[in-house]
């Protein structure tokens, strides 16, 4: 079975242990006080099928994820602000109205400017 490793909330590396799902069943209440002390994988079959973490852990998870939407909402933001420049709005208005010869002179300019 392979060893699974977890970052935690305190950003440490950590191996999880491994608990059999029968010994979940059989064994609830201490595997949920091993989990609230840190991450347990739950297996089947010698096989990871679910991670059962604290709740800090899920908080921290969570706040991840959150955080990283947030930043990419403001990156898509500024960068719609920086397309919506005159010079912007006339550089597209300009591409939409080339004629294939123009738009074919164009590309081949932009390529030679990436050798």
């Amino acid at each position: 079975m392979t060893t699974l490793t977890f970052r935690n909330r305190l950003g440490e590396l950590v191996d999880v242990p491994s608990v059999a799902a029968t010994r979940l069943k059989n064994e609830f209440g201490t595997v949920l006080e091993q989990a609230a002390r840190g991450a347990v994988a739950i297996t089947r079959h010698d096989a990871p099928k679910a991670v059962l973490v604290s709740y800090e852990d899920f908080e921290a998870l969570v706040k991840g994820q959150n955080q990283n939407l947030n930043d990419l909402g403001a990156e898509f933001d500024a960068l719609l602000d920086r397309m919506q420049t005159p010079k912007a709005r006339k550089g597209v208005q300009a591409a939409f109205n080339a004629a294939p010869a123009q738009l074919g002179r164009a590309a081949v300019k932009s390529a030679r400017k990436r050798r």
